[in-house]
């Protein structure tokens, strides 16, 4: 069964950094794409950076530049270092694992960027 555990949100200021992890358990990072996705209050959720099995990163052009995806895989943990942050990165972050034709999501964890 895999599951994900999200942490490291919180409150931060314009231009200040956070960085999230997503613990993975369950199953090895090769054989699962797991991705960070936002959603801000009404508007779709939307895919923010992914990394492949093989370890191929991709993010999305809104944050490409602030925000980068990486995975540790010693400790099974996937994160989301995010810099430069802006009001409109305001939003819940997921972390989702996808696998043939599965998928599962975390709880979420609150990002909210305000000075």
């Amino acid at each position: 069964q895999v599951q994900l555990v999200e942490s490291g949100g919180g409150l931060v200021q314009p231009g200040g950094s956070l960085r999230l992890s997503c613990a993975v358990s369950g199953m090895g990072f090769r054989f699962i794409t797991v991705g960070w996705h936002r959603q801000a209050p009404d508007k779709q959720r939307e895919l923010v950076a992914e990394i492949t099995g093989g370890g191929r990163a991709s993010t999305a052009d809104s944050v490409k530049g602030r925000f980068t995806i990486s995975r540790d895989s010693a400790k099974n943990t996937v994160y989301l270092q995010m810099n430069s942050l802006k009001p409109e990165d305001t939003a819940v972050y997921y972390c989702n694992a996808r696998w043939l034709s599965n998928t599962r999501w975390g709880q979420g964890t609150q990002v909210t960027v305000s000075s």
